[in-house]
């Protein structure tokens, strides 16, 4: 069977996480930017990462379309980077997931 894929993982990261609650208040997004690039958020609130320290990462930062950086604040994980480093940004947060026992 092939390895699941950074955005199938979050996916299911995702669903593990719904509960008829959590849901409605918190969760995902993704969103573009003007650089051109991409914002992934994700809330924290209630899963088990919510008080696990993230040491923010940078990668890249000069060029145009490979770069990417991931923080936290608060509750929130957030990662900025271009075009095509989506998929980097998504496993980030998964590797520091699983590192923290999350799914």
């Amino acid at each position: 069977m092939a390895e699941e894929d950074n955005l199938d993982w979050l996916m299911n990261w995702y669903s593990s996480h719904c509960d008829g609650d959590w849901e409605h208040g918190y969760g995902i997004t993704i969103e573009n930017i003007d650089n051109p690039g991409w914002h992934l958020k994700i809330d924290l609130t209630d899963t088990e990462l919510e008080s696990v320290m993230f040491d923010d990462i940078v990668h890249n930062l000069d060029d145009e379309t490979s770069w990417w950086s991931c923080s936290r604040s608060g509750a929130e994980f957030n990662a900025f980077c271009g075009p095509l480093e989506l998929s980097s940004v998504i496993g980030v947060f998964r590797k520091w997931a699983i590192a923290n026992h999350s799914q």
